[in-house]
């Protein structure tokens, strides 16, 4: 009989500020280090572990919720880094906006960015690698490019975390599937849990036909979306369903498209995310801005997604007060921000103006719903115990109560911030 600990560092009960330290004999394989950010939108790090206990950090991918915070561990440590090589160059270019961004508020500073850097170890998919008892090995999570679920072997107990993981395929990611998988314990994402997403093609039948609508009629359409991962997957569908259409793409999305451009082997489309590149415009300078909302029939894609920042603030306020015009948002819209308050309130903030503009949201999620969730889990052979992380209440429990058939509810956790399970096999 084993035993190992597992440490919710971040991600307990809350979606976002990712951290899962497992392990036995005080030394962990650790898994993400994220933050999250608060109603006043400074960062809000993990809860905090000994770097002379890690005996390596793995980041499934590049978002901040799961790479974030990871440069601190190296401020007084070198701990070796796991990720893919996509990952390593998208999240030297979100880590580097972060500290430009929120620098203030941070306990870390680029020269430990540059040091976590130069600890990183370039995995690929399906091979396993050894730091001191556990054996790793990253798994496609079809979340975004190079995104991966971490498979770990501690002394015989296995042990599957999924990070941010999406089943279904789209023209940037495949699917993640674990057809024959063999694990003890599944850390499973919980965001959408209680929810299913509507069949992608109909989204996107509707989403085009949207665009279309505007633009013929002379109007603008302006698609804020995240830099990475949602505004490349929204370029190639344009690619594809609307090739002659206008479109300029503007902000972060031009750092993040050319990195992926240099990494095919990430891409499930390469060929429309390539021609959306060379096709369509970015976007360098203010007097692009400036004559882009001037004209009519544009689409604009630019970050940032839930208008906190980046041109998108720009485009919004110089298109927003046009009916003709269209605001369409494809991101998710966290609490607090000027996209939650367009969508709630219809104005960016309580003081500011009404928007005129076309409003709509459309579920564009690189998330698993519910189905895709369980879907997931049912495909894993052996499976013995079940931690529900990255999920708010009560949408955990609602997912802990679709999943305990597959286990038992006795073997299915929703820990909070600070819980250690100590879990015998």
């Amino acid at each position: 009989m084993s035993k190992i600990s597992i440490k919710i560092l971040g991600g307990g009960r809350e979606v976002g500020r990712a951290a899962i330290a497992i392990g036995k004999e005080g030394k962990y394989l650790l898994m993400d280090y994220g933050v999250n950010f608060n109603e006043r939108d400074e960062p809000q790090l993990p809860l905090h572990i000994k770097p002379s206990e890690v005996s390596a950090l793995a980041i499934t991918h590049a978002h901040l919720d799961h790479i974030g915070a990871a440069p601190f561990l190296q401020t007084t440590s070198e701990v070796p880094v796991l990720m893919t090589s996509v990952t390593r160059e998208l999240g030297q270019v979100m880590l580097h906006d972060f500290l430009k961004l929120s620098g203030y508020y941070l306990p870390f500073e680029q020269v430990d960015v540059d040091k976590m850097l130069d600890n990183i170890q370039e995995v690929n998919y399906g091979r396993e690698y050894f730091h001191e008892n556990t054996g790793v090995m990253f798994l496609n999570a079809g979340h975004i490019p190079g995104s991966g679920m971490i498979y770990a072997d501690i002394d015989g107990v296995r042990v599957l975390y999924t990070g941010d993981v999406n089943t279904v395929s789209t023209r940037l990611v495949e699917g993640a599937s674990l057809n024959g998988v063999k694990a003890d314990i599944l850390i499973t994402e919980g965001t959408y849990g209680n929810s299913i997403h509507p069949p992608r093609p109909e989204i996107e039948k509707e989403f085009i036909e949207s665009v279309k609508e505007v633009v013929e009629k002379e109007g603008n359409v302006l698609i804020p979306a995240f830099g990475l991962g949602r505004s490349q997957e929204i370029m190639a569908l344009m690619a594809e369903k609307l090739p002659e259409a206008d479109l300029y793409f503007d902000g972060m999305v031009r750092t993040i498209s050319e990195i992926m451009m240099s990494h095919p082997e990430y891409i499930n489309r390469y060929e429309l995310l390539a021609r959306a590149v060379n096709n369509f415009r970015a976007v360098r300078n203010s007097g692009e801005r400036r004559k882009i909302v001037k004209g009519k029939g544009k689409v604009i894609v630019s970050s940032a997604g839930m208008l906190k920042g980046g041109p998108a603030q720009y485009y919004i306020k110089k298109l927003g007060d046009n009916p003709k015009n269209a605001v369409f948002l494809v991101s998710y819209q966290a609490p607090n921000t000027p996209g939650r308050a367009l969508l709630e309130i219809g104005k960016l903030n309580s003081n500011g103006a009404m928007l005129k503009a076309r409003l709509q949201w459309f579920d564009f999620s690189s998330h698993a719903g519910a189905d895709g969730l369980k879907k997931l889990a049912s495909s894993i052979v052996g499976l013995k115990k079940i931690i529900i992380v990255h999920s708010d209440e009560p949408v955990g429990f609602k997912l802990k109560e679709r999943l305990k058939e597959l286990v038992g509810n006795d073997s299915i956790y929703f820990p909070t911030n600070g819980d250690e399970l100590l879990i015998e096999l």
